[in-house]
Formats: structure tokens, C-alpha cells, sequence
């Protein structure tokens, strides 16, 4: 199993940080966890075409989670631009086909992507849900950010890795997290703000679901003026990473 971050950063426009966007490779497949603005572009920077994405996970619903999903839709529709023949996943809260069918009416469906390409599959937005494929499971369960927020876990290979999405302290992520290879936990500023994890707290997360490896990502600009690690490891007693775009881990 392998993540590269793509996007460690938040809404703010930032040169240093995109927005969120993780890709993991496992089992043969590609993982693609949210995909904030500029994600398909800094995707194809790092040798990841959007014509290889096998599953595309949502979080939640928010701009910076979401902002390239319609570019990405509306990529699909162009023949010579997207090859992919077999359908891919995308993976989002019930309530998705609602938010998707808007948004085909607001863009005179040019967001649709060609009958047949896209399955897609509304997970329970209250407890534990999990979709299996050959070879890979993806479990999710909710979040403390906002109603229908996700937080996933891949698992293939004997791996397995846990994406937190936007998030406060939360008992259903600590158990969706129990013992992972590798947690990647927002982090999102130095002082608390309400549906956000700060650094001590995403370490005593970690500690508490028992996980190998910690990297800590989201982070807006304050973020950046602080040693996030060295705030995470009054907590958490593991490896800490402090996300950067282009960070590749082999898990």
C-alpha cells in the first residue's frame, strides 16, 4: 500500500498547501480519498492520471473537499481526455444522488459523467459501512465535523490505513481507526475550533486508537508557524509526520 498527499491544506489559497486530496494505491487499485480544488492537475504532477481512479471517496460536502469534482465529472464526458472504460466508484453519505442531481440541473447535465462509468454507492451517514472489492475494503463511519461527514479505511494486503476527513474528538473514528498502519488526521490549527481537531487532540486520538503511524494534514496557515509534530507527540508516542504536498509513504 502507498499514499502520496496530494493536498494538505484547507479553503485558505495557499502556495505552499492545495486542497485536500489523498491518492493511495492498494490492491492493484486507486484510492482517491476527497478532491478539493486543483487536486486533478497536482494529481497528474505527481504521475496519477484521473483516468485511473477506481475509487473516489468523499468525505463530506465542503468546497475545499469537493471543489474538483465537477471538473472531474465533466472530464469524463470528453472521449479523447478520459480512456477509462470499467466503471469506477464513487463513495459519498446518503444523501449524495440528491446533491448530485442539483447540480446536474444547475449545469444543464454536464456533470453527468456517460451512462455506465460511475457507480455510486451512499454510505450510512450514522454508524459503520463498508464496501468490498477484490482485494480492497473500504470501511467508513461517521465524523464530529458536520451531518453526514466520513471518515474512511482501506484495507488491503494486510495494510490498512485511516483518512479522518474533517473532524472533532470522535468515538466511532477512534474504533473505525483500532490499530491502522497508518492514521492521517487533520489538524487544522494550533487552538481549538469547534468540528476540528488541533494537534495534542489528533495525538490523543492516535494514542487512543492504538495506531503504528500518525500523519497529521489539513492545516491552515497558523498551523505553519508551529511545530504541529512536536504538539502531537505530548500525546501520541508513535511516528508523527507532518503532512507536505507530495509526502509518499509506503505503508
Amino acid at each position: 500500500m502507498e499514499l502520496t498527499v496530494i493536498g494538505s491544506g484547507t479553503g485558505v489559497p495557499s502556495l505552499r498547501r492545495g486542497s485536500p486530496c489523498l491518492a493511495v494505491k492498494a490492491g492493484g487499485r486507486l484510492v482517491v480519498l476527497d478532491l478539493g480544488s486543483g487536486s486533478l492537475r497536482a494529481l497528474l504532477r505527481r504521475g496519477l492520471n484521473f483516468s485511473d481512479i477506481d475509487v473516489l471517496a468523499l468525505t463530506h460536502l465542503h468546497p475545499d473537499h469537493v471543489g474538483d469534482l465537477i471538473p472531474f465529472w465533466f472530464a469524463t464526458r470528453y472521449a479523447l481526455g478520459y480512456t477509462r472504460r470499467q466503471p469506477f466508484k464513487l463513495l459519498a453519505a446518503r444523501g449524495f444522488v440528491r446533491f448530485h442531481d442539483l447540480l446536474k440541473e444547475a449545469f444543464s447535465g454536464w456533470v453527468e459523467p456517460p451512462a455506465g462509468l460511475m457507480d455510486l454507492r451512499e454510505l450510512s451517514a450514522d454508524g459503520p459501512d463498508e464496501v468490498r472489492g477484490e482485494g480492497l475494503v473500504i470501511k467508513s463511519a461517521p465524523t464530529g465535523h458536520t451531518a453526514g461527514s466520513l471518515a474512511y479505511r482501506v484495507e488491503a494486503e494486510g495494510r490498512s490505513l485511516v483518512y479522518s476527513g474533517d473532524t472533532d474528538v470522535s468515538d466511532s473514528l477512534a474504533d473505525l481507526a483500532r490499530g491502522a498502519d497508518l492514521l492521517v488526521l487533520e489538524a487544522a490549527n494550533p487552538f481549538k475550533v469547534p468540528g476540528h481537531l488541533t494537534p495534542r487532540e489528533a495525538g490523543r486520538l492516535a494514542a487512543r486508537a492504538g495506531v503504528i503511524r500518525l500523519v497529521l494534514t489539513h492545516f491552515y496557515p497558523p498551523c505553519d508557524a508551529v511545530d504541529v509534530v512536536a504538539l502531537a507527540a505530548q500525546e501520541f508516542k508513535g511516528d508523527i509526520l507532518r503532512a507536505e504536498d507530495g509526502l509518499n509513504l509506503i505503508i
